[in-house]
């Protein structure tokens, strides 16, 4: 009995082993104490656990096989880094400066090999033709010329084999990328084959980062007539009830919000709310944040961080007959072009109780704090940029993007342009 119990406690002690480690060094005067490490689902991050750091450096121990692209992220400082995993030791080291990361050096051999390739495969695609075209203007025989051909030469050859049975990932990602997401393979791929490819994949599709571009080639495969045609096409091989149909259906719903085509949003949107299946984790988070700004729907609270021109603690603590909700941010092109037109009638919309709550994605704290001296309404901004809490909550895909609430915050209306507000209120 005794001897069972003790090789129980063994197996019981191994199980409690990480699968790997995932190990970041920072500098000694890194001030940020905190880090989160996400994994990957299609182009959604989702949070494994959060860190203290010890002894300059924080540890994750990963509890189960994981092969694909992971993140860092410093809440405190904004900071983020990618890297990927191949179910074995990761240990990197940051150089930074002024609290900001300045480099990331890989330590663990998959990402050393990793970043080189991707290094290799830029310099190819964007730096080779510039290459060739000067090097027409040099003759072979100069010192310069000869460097320049031997520089050619190199970024000509192909990348340096991959052993897919010592690098399954690095494998996957780079023979995938160069098939379906290189300059040229358009020209070689079929609707047909990308449609296999999503079929056939195993679970690295999900956790490679390629899903997404993939589905935005195989719909301009299809062409802008045909999308109906295609996505139907596409989810009716995949069965929309499985895991990876409704990842992709999740996909398609974000993507068309991102490129304003609601009508086939509202469509793929419906097919996923009538679905009789259960549903994945993966897409009860895009119904979710759909749900959050229906029209009709109570526009969710949420608690300011550093608010300016206002004392409420939260956005509902707010009175007003109606509120306008902005999305934005300091480097935002339309932004720049749309508010100060907001501006204009902002002594309008207030005396007639409509208020204002602007809602930065900025990540730049002097930017937007230069950038809001000019605005009366009420700013905020968590100052993590796209990594803000309100972007996922909000379904936020692009800057600017508009809310129109009444006196109990219900949504009353999303208007696509700062025009549609102040037609809206009758103000232009």
């Amino acid at each position: 009995m005794k001897k069972i119990f003790l090789l129980s406690a063994i197996i019981a002690s191994f199980s409690l082993q990480a699968q790997f480690i995932v190990s970041i060094q920072a500098p000694v005067d890194f001030k940020d104490h905190d880090a989160i490490l996400y994994t990957l689902n299609g182009s959604k991050d989702i949070i494994f656990s959060k860190e203290k750091i010890k002894n300059n450096t924080w540890t994750f121990q990963y509890p189960k096989n994981y092969m694909g692209m992971m993140k860092i992220y410093f809440p405190d400082s904004n900071n983020t880094f990618n890297f990927i995993s191949e179910n074995k030791n990761v240990n990197i080291k940051l150089e930074t400066q002024a609290n900001k990361i300045k480099d990331v050096i890989y330590l663990d051999e998959a990402n050393e090999r990793m970043s080189n390739l991707q290094e290799g495969s830029q310099k190819k695609e964007l730096i080779l033709p510039a290459l060739s075209q000067i090097k027409e203007y040099y003759k072979d025989n100069t010192e310069f010329g000869k460097a320049l051909k031997t520089e050619i030469s190199r970024l000509s050859g192909s990348s340096e084999g991959i052993n897919p049975t010592q690098h399954p990932f690095i494998y996957y990602y780079n023979t995938n990328y160069s098939k379906f997401l290189s300059n040229d393979a358009s020209k070689k791929v079929s609707q047909d084959d990308i449609i296999n490819f999503i079929d056939k994949s195993n679970d690295m599709l999900e956790t490679s980062s390629l899903l997404r571009p993939v589905l935005v080639s195989y719909l301009n495969t299809g062409g802008n007539t045909n999308v109906s045609t295609s996505v139907d096409k596409l989810l009716d091989r995949l069965k929309v009830e499985t895991p990876r149909g409704q990842t992709v259906l999740s996909e398609l719903i974000d993507i068309f919000d991102v490129y304003d085509m609601q009508d086939f949003k509202n469509k793929y949107l419906g097919m996923a709310k009538n679905l009789k299946c259960t549903i994945t984790d993966r897409l009860a988070s895009t119904l979710k944040s759909n749900a959050n700004v229906e029209i009709g729907a109570v526009f969710p609270n949420y608690n300011f961080q550093i608010p300016i021109n206002t004392n409420a603690k939260t956005l509902h603590d707010i009175k007003a007959d109606n509120k306008i909700v902005i999305f934005w941010s300091s480097t935002c092109s339309h932004c720049e072009s749309e508010l100060p037109q907001l501006l204009a009638k902002y002594n309008d919309l207030k005396a007639r109780n409509i208020q204002i709550v602007a809602l930065s994605l900025d990540t730049d704290k002097d930017s937007y704090t230069k950038k809001i001296t000019a605005f009366p309404w009420v700013n905020d901004s968590e100052l993590k940029g796209w990594n803000s809490s309100y972007a996922d909550t909000y379904n936020v895909h692009a800057t600017p993007t508009y809310f129109i609430l009444d006196a109990n915050n219900k949504i009353i209306n999303k208007p696509e342009h700062v025009g549609d507000v102040l037609e809206y209120f009758k103000v232009k």
